[in-house]
C-alpha cells in the first residue's frame, strides 16, 4: 500500500501546484491534461506489459511533468523534475526510482527524446491528446493558450497550418501507440487538412477561375503538340549531347597531359642532373600539363543543390521540379504531390521545362568556358615548352667536363 500512498501524496501536492500555481494563461496545461496524462500512461503502461513499481513511477512523473510551467513555459520540464525530486527526496523515495522520475519528465521536452520505454509511454501519453476523439476541443485550448503566450492573434488557417506541421513530424514511440493510436491521429491529420484545404479554397476562389480561363487559353497556345513539345524535346537532347561532348573534351585533356606528366616524371627529370639546361622547359611542361588538367577538371566537376524543396515552393511555382537537384533529398510521395500539383498547371509545367533549358545552359556556358581556357593553356604553353626545349638543344648545348655535363 506504501505505493498507493506515494502516488495519492504526489496528486495532491500536484493539483495543488497545477490549481493555484500556474499563471493564467496557460489554459490547456491545467490539471484537466495532467489527469488525462496519468490516466493515459497506466493505459499504455500496461499494455507494454509493466508491473506495480513501473506504473507508480510513470503515475508520478505525469504528476508532475507540467508542475513547471509555474516558473514560465521555458524550461518547464527541468523545473517539474526539480520539483518533482525535492518532493520525493522528503517523502524518503528510493533514489533509484526519483532518477527514473526525473529521466520520463525531462523526456517529454520538445523535440521528445526517450531513453528507455518508461520514457516511450510518457511522451506518449503526454501527446495521446492527438489521437482522442476531442482533439478539436484539446486543439482550441491549445490554440488560446499560444495566442496568450505570444500576445496576439493567430489566424485560423495560419493555427490549422501549424497543427499540419506539427502531425506530419510527430510519431508515436510505444508498440499501442504505433498500432491504437496512431490511426485515430491520423483521422484527425485528414480533418486539419479538410479544413486547411476549405479555408484556401475561400481565398483562392477568383484566383482558381482566373486560372481556368489562363488554361483553356494556353490549350489553344501553347497545345500545338509536334510544335512546343517537339521543340522542348529537341532543345533538351541538344544541350544534353553539348554536355556529353564537353565531357569527353575535358577527358582527353585529362588523359593527355596525365600521360605526358607521367613521360615526364619518370624520363625527363631523371636526366635533369645530366642535362640541366632543360630544367626551365621542363617546368615550363609541367606547369602548362598541371594547368590543363585543372581547368578540364572544374569544366567537369558536378554541383548539386540542396534537394529540398516546400509545400509553398510547390504552390508559389519557385521550384524547378524536372532538375534532380531540387528534389534528391525528398521522400516520393512528396515529390509525387508535388508533380501532381504542377502537372494540373500548364504555365508552371511549361514554365519548368524554360527554367530547365535555361539553366542547362548556363551549365554549358561555364562548362564551355573552362574547356575554351584548358584548350587554349594547352595550345600555347606546350608550343612555348617545345620551343623552350629546341632553344635550350641548341643554344645552350650541355658539354661534358670530367664525366659532368656542364653549359
Amino acid at each position: 500500500m506504501a505505493g498507493k500512498n506515494i502516488v495519492e501524496k504526489t496528486e495532491a501536492y500536484a493539483k495543488k501546484i497545477l490549481e493555484n500555481e500556474i499563471p493564467e494563461k496557460f489554459v490547456y496545461h491545467d490539471d484537466y491534461h495532467t489527469s488525462r496524462v496519468v490516466e493515459a500512461t497506466q493505459t499504455i503502461g500496461k499494455e507494454c506489459g509493466f508491473k506495480a513499481d513501473d506504473l507508480e513511477i510513470l503515475a508520478i512523473a505525469a504528476w508532475f511533468h507540467d508542475t513547471g510551467y509555474r516558473e514560465g513555459c521555458e524550461n518547464h520540464e527541468q523545473a517539474g523534475a526539480k520539483i518533482a525530486r525535492a518532493f520525493l527526496a522528503e517523502e524518503s523515495y528510493s533514489e533509484e526510482k526519483i532518477e527514473k522520475v526525473v529521466g520520463c519528465i525531462e523526456a517529454t521536452k520538445m523535440p521528445q527524446s526517450p531513453k528507455s520505454l518508461l520514457e516511450q509511454v510518457i511522451c506518449d501519453a503526454d501527446l495521446h491528446h492527438l489521437a482522442c476523439n476531442d482533439y478539436q476541443k484539446m486543439s482550441a485550448k491549445m490554440h488560446k493558450e499560444v495566442e496568450q503566450m505570444k500576445g496576439q492573434d493567430i489566424a485560423d488557417d495560419e493555427w490549422n497550418e501549424m497543427n499540419f506541421k506539427f502531425f506530419k513530424d510527430h510519431e508515436f514511440f510505444t508498440p499501442y501507440g504505433k498500432q491504437v493510436l496512431e490511426p485515430i491521429k491520423d483521422k484527425n491529420l485528414q480533418t486539419i487538412k479538410k479544413a486547411h484545404k476549405n479555408k484556401k479554397k475561400e481565398a483562392k476562389y477568383i484566383a482558381e477561375l482566373e486560372a481556368k480561363v489562363a488554361k483553356l487559353e494556353k490549350k489553344v497556345t501553347l497545345k500545338p503538340d509536334r510544335g512546343v513539345e517537339t521543340m522542348f524535346r529537341t532543345t533538351s537532347k541538344n544541350h544534353l549531347e553539348l554536355s556529353a561532348m564537353a565531357d569527353n573534351k575535358a577527358n582527353i585533356m585529362i588523359s593527355v597531359n596525365t600521360i605526358i606528366l607521367s613521360v615526364v616524371v619518370s624520363v625527363l627529370i631523371r636526366k635533369l642532373n645530366e642535362y640541366p639546361n632543360l630544367v626551365i622547359p621542363t617546368i615550363m611542361l609541367v606547369i602548362v600539363c598541371l594547368t590543363t588538367i585543372v581547368l578540364a577538371i572544374l569544366a567537369t566537376r558536378p554541383n548539386v543543390s540542396s534537394g529540398v524543396f516546400t509545400d509553398d515552393d510547390v504552390l508559389n511555382r519557385k521550384t524547378n521540379l524536372l532538375f534532380f537537384g531540387n528534389f534528391h533529398k525528398m521522400k516520393l510521395d512528396r515529390y509525387d504531390w508535388a508533380m501532381k500539383e504542377m502537372m494540373k498547371n500548364a504555365d508552371y509545367l511549361y514554365g519548368s521545362m524554360i527554367k530547365d533549358i535555361y539553366f542547362l545552359g548556363v551549365v554549358l556556358g561555364k562548362k564551355y568556358k573552362l574547356l575554351r581556357r584548358c584548350y587554349t593553356t594547352f595550345m600555347i604553353g606546350f608550343v612555348l615548352s617545345i620551343l623552350a626545349f629546341v632553344c635550350a638543344m641548341l643554344l645552350f648545348p650541355p658539354q661534358e667536363q670530367g664525366g659532368f655535363y656542364t653549359f
